[in-house]
């Protein structure tokens, strides 16, 4: 197929690329590289030395005499994404291409339009983009599990069946976004619904929930392939940020009582389901929602086996809880259904010991990159 990844220099998007390109899919990567940029605002960066885009598709060609071709520039410039379209006549647009952090989208005012503006707009675009030049294409959009909330009911995937006042019908599930950045998710999850209704468009929005890894086959096969791993109080997930603080000794920090529950896989599951979705594509005129995780933990949870990792291996860290700096609930009840992918293939990569001790080790290895004021929060919702 082809197969064109906007975002595909981020976490996400670039084993994928990889892992596309390795099962022999023409794949065409389009990103303006601001991810790279972010870092340099907030005074951060990968854990892992990452090289440049331009050197990492070259390292992958020399390496597998396979091509992934490049599109440097903006979503959010129509303009520019026709050109790629019309260029690559993608069958799948994988669309990872967004700010996808809550903490950045709550910084002030400038960063949630930004991040509104960003998103949604940029999707808008494809949308447009795929309606006017490849209409048959279909559009595999990265969601977020963040979309519904914490409801004390059990999520759906994507729909539920409503009965009131003695009439039925299976409306889409009620969303509670926690931030601005899970606010254009739920913009997005709108605007490709009603393309879907009234122009016969094709779409799966894939709710996906934190993922957590590092490597993938293709990643290890040279170290200028290997993936970003974010570790700060913007960019960096829970998980993340502990095994970091870890492997410096540094108490785990958990926001407030620990309980907050969310769902998780592994990068090698993210890439599994992009392919999936690639192969099973939804209807034309369908608006499929999958939601994308293999399991679920509360912070509290996740904070306990990186502190009996680390102390397997030496490290005596404690865990110590902070003011939570957002505004969520920290007890609740949590029960998603995930069944969609596993009825198409998916065979899941728990989080087991050795992956947490692989990121230990990695972060011990680059110990020297970490930037100690970074591993503890700085943004605030209220």
């Amino acid at each position: 197929m082809r197969i064109a990844i906007a975002g595909g220099d981020g976490f996400c998007g670039w084993p994928t690329a990889l892992y596309l390109s390795k099962k022999g899919h023409e794949v065409t990567i389009i990103d303006n590289l601001i991810r790279r940029k972010w870092d340099e605002e907030l005074r951060s960066n990968s854990l892992t030395p990452i090289a440049s885009l331009k050197d990492r598709i070259a390292a992958w060609r020399e390496r597998t005499g396979r091509e992934i071709g490049l599109y440097e520039g903006d979503l959010n410039h129509y303009d520019f994404l026709r050109t790629a379209l019309e260029q690559t006549r993608p069958e799948a647009f994988v669309h990872f291409a967004e700010q996808r952090s809550a903490p950045y989208s709550m910084i002030d005012r400038e960063h949630a339009v930004f991040t509104q503006v960003n998103n949604v707009v940029g999707t808008l675009n494809v949308i447009y983009g795929i309606k006017e030049i490849v209409p048959d294409c279909h559009l595999i959009k990265l969601g977020t599990m963040g979309e519904y909330g914490t409801p004390n009911i059990d999520i759906e995937e994507g729909y539920i069946r409503i009965v009131h006042n003695g009439r039925e019908d299976v409306l889409p599930y009620p969303k509670q976004p926690g931030s601005m950045y899970h606010l254009s998710k739920v913009h997005d999850s709108h605007n490709l619904m009603f393309a879907c209704k009234v122009w016969g468009l094709r779409a799966t929005d894939l709710n996906q929930g934190v993922v957590y890894g590092l490597h993938t086959d293709e990643t290890l096969t040279d170290p200028v392939l290997v993936n970003r791993l974010d570790y700060d109080g913007v960019f960096g997930t829970a998980l993340n940020r502990f095994l970091v603080q870890a492997a410096i000794g540094h108490d785990l920090t958990v926001y407030g009582e620990g309980g907050q529950t969310r769902g998780f896989l592994n990068i090698r599951d993210t890439i599994r389901c992009i392919e999936i979705a690639a192969e099973h594509p939804a209807d034309f005129g369908e608006f499929r929602v999958f939601n994308q995780f293999t399991e679920e933990f509360s912070v509290m949870e996740l904070a306990e086996k990186v502190r009996a990792v680390a102390r397997r291996e030496g490290l005596q860290v404690d865990i110590a809880r902070l003011d939570n700096p957002r505004v969520e609930k920290e007890q609740h009840y949590y029960n998603a259904k995930n069944t969609k992918l596993k009825a198409l293939g998916l065979e899941p990569h728990l989080l087991t010991d050795e992956v947490l001790l692989d990121i230990l080790l990695t972060a011990g290895r680059h110990k020297d990159r970490i930037i100690l004021q970074n591993v503890l929060p700085q943004v605030t919702w209220k």
